[in-house]
């Protein structure tokens, strides 16, 4: 459980091959040990998804069971398939459903309709999916991968982010489904910082109330991303926002765990 009264949960990432199942339960057995209260693993492809089966069951045999999250970029139809097998899936609303081809596009309100239509298409058998299993959702809006469409209304910019995940969660509520947490991750911890408190400002303003994963992206290794790291969340938790954390080092999954905590 998270959110509200809960303890914020510390979270990290596998960065094994999916596909090799005992080097991923290893790996995720190791994080566990550190502390690590949600393994996230990789599934950019349906093959990825199929296999998190097998991760899962080799886990449980030795006894672990600690929730995974299948980590979707690109391939709506690999988190359909990780949606019957893990706790739960992350999408990015910035490439669940659109191709970035760094385009500019000026849209009328007619074509952005057209295009929110098209979205709700794709992502709503996912939600549905997600509502029968009792599988949780990460809306993870990434600062770095927005899509054309959102940039080219609202720019490079914190708005852009929140709207970005706005659009997804609308689709949630509209099918009645509320099992969701939230993130908006910069590498720039300004950026971030802004994201959240403009999110958690219109998810008040709306009578919205979702859990929050806070994180900075690609914070790097050593003291720096150490620091970056301490600064974005730390900010962010002094606020009183924020229900689970990653700290995002480009070291052994294992030594985010002591920084989080």
């Amino acid at each position: 459980l998270l959110g509200n009264n809960h303890p914020i949960r510390v979270q990290s990432m596998t960065t094994t091959d999916t596909m090799d199942t005992i080097a991923t339960v290893e790996q995720s057995i190791r994080m566990i040990e550190a502390g690590c209260e949600l393994v996230r693993i990789t599934a950019p492809s349906i093959n990825e998804a199929k296999n998190l089966e097998n991760i899962k069951a080799e886990l449980r045999k030795r006894g672990y069971t600690t929730p995974l999250v299948a980590d979707i970029h690109f391939t709506p139809n690999a988190a359909e398939v990780a949606a019957r097998i893990v706790e739960k899936v992350r999408i990015n609303p910035g490439n669940f459903a659109d191709k970035k081809k760094f385009e500019e596009i000026e849209y009328t309100d007619e074509s952005y309709l057209a295009e929110l239509i098209r979205i709700e298409e794709k992502f709503t058998p996912l939600v549905l999916l997600c509502k029968e299993h009792g599988t949780a959702m990460r809306i993870g809006t990434n600062h770095g991968s927005l899509s054309d469409r959102i940039l080219s209304r609202y720019g490079d910019t914190p708005e852009g982010m929140v709207e970005s995940a706005m659009e997804f969660i609308r689709i949630c509520e509209k099918n009645d489904y509320h099992e969701l947490v939230i993130s908006m991750k910069a590498s720039n911890t300004l950026v971030m910082v802004q994201a959240y408190r403009l999110l958690v400002h219109q998810m008040l303003q709306n009578g919205r109330c979702y859990p929050l994963h806070l994180g900075v992206t690609e914070a790097g290794d050593g003291e720096d991303g150490r620091i970056k790291s301490a600064v974005g969340i730390g900010a962010l938790l002094e606020d009183g926002i924020g229900d689970t954390i990653r700290v995002s080092l480009t070291e052994e999954p294992e030594f985010e765990i002591p920084v989080a905590r």
